[in-house]
């Protein structure tokens, strides 16, 4: 399948989005994961720098990746010849590499799997999650995050079966590092598509991943660089506050130390994008990104988040995008 499409119209474009949306064409995010950027992918094109359309950008930098949705998308519609994909969470890192470098092992042990869990009936389904779920805390200290071994594909499928059998699709961790999300109750879970992780698998053959803080990215960042910073979101009430997916909380002083390294960054001449929360939504008077990224572009977008307990209350909320160009 090729990396990119030509594409004639705006209005080619869209169709060629919902093809994509609708029938899984071309490779997309294959884990779930908070804050996914799926839903805004139209949104934010309007915002991608025109240099990333001229190909006179090159490299595509993410230190909070994800699931990769923006990733994905630049990568099979831009000609960028490198990506450089970063987050701190090692399961998440050792899951890419695996993906990455041994996605025909790692479907084999999905296959298994999935084929152990869904001739189950439900008591037993849950209970399977539930002995894979202990499995899966009490091995993680087996594990060298830091040197890729066989012991990898493994637990990367084990990182997918519970991604898409827990309930929401979470990934949670406590103070402990422990894997605590509880069962989904999902009746025919789909844990895979074999033809999206080959297309993934190939894909990030130009990405270097690694399981490093936002900060790291910096030797990497020169004029023709785009990076998007897509970092844990603010709480924007204190029903919304999501304890984190790895064992360390992004809180205000992390935000106002990305701010800081943002203007630092910008003065390279690279491209820079970073989406976060409107505190708007629920104080018009929370001026803290305002302040934080004052002489920057600030636009907003439109996104379908659950910010209240109360399901009569949900709906579209506002994000920011800032970027510095």
């Amino acid at each position: 399948m090729p990396k990119r499409y030509k594409i004639e119209s705006e209005e080619e474009k869209n169709i060629l989005e919902d093809l994509f949306i609708e029938y899984g064409l071309g490779a997309k995010p294959f884990i779930k994961w908070a804050g996914g950027k799926g839903q805004l992918i139209r949104q934010f094109k309007k915002f991608y720098p025109k240099e990333l359309e001229l190909g006179l950008i090159k490299r595509y930098i993410e230190p909070f990746v994800g699931g990769g949705s923006i990733f994905f998308d630049i990568a099979q519609n831009y000609k960028i010849e490198d990506a450089k994909l970063f987050d701190i969470n090692p399961e998440l890192i050792l899951l890419y590499k695996v993906v990455q470098r041994d996605v025909s092992k790692l479907i084999e042990f999905l296959e298994k799997y999935s084929k152990e869990y869904l001739q189950l009936n439900d008591d037993n389904k849950r209970k399977y999650f539930y002995e894979l779920r202990d499995y899966y805390n009490k091995h993680r200290f087996e594990i060298n995050y830091k040197s890729y071994s066989e012991l990898w594909i493994p637990r990367a499928a084990q990182t997918i079966f519970l991604n898409k059998t827990c309930f929401n699709g979470l990934f949670r961790v406590n103070s402990k590092g422990q894997f605590n999300v509880p069962y989904g109750d999902y009746k025919n879970p789909s844990f895979f598509s074999h033809e999206n992780l080959l297309a993934v698998s190939k894909i990030l053959e130009i990405a270097d991943i690694r399981c490093e803080d936002f900060t790291k990215i910096a030797p990497y960042v020169s004029k023709n660089t785009f990076v998007y910073f897509d970092p844990p979101y603010r709480p924007i009430s204190a029903t919304s506050s999501f304890k984190s997916y790895s064992s360390n909380e992004f809180n205000d002083e992390h935000q106002i130390e990305l701010g800081e390294f943002y203007r630092k960054l910008s003065k390279t001449g690279a491209k820079l994008m970073l989406s976060n929360s409107d505190p708007k939504n629920v104080n018009p008077k929370d001026s803290f990104f305002d302040d934080l990224y004052a002489g920057f572009q600030i636009y907003y977008v439109k996104a379908s988040r659950m910010i209240n307990s109360n399901g009569a209350k949900r709906g579209a909320i506002n994000e920011i995008v800032v970027i510095n160009y």
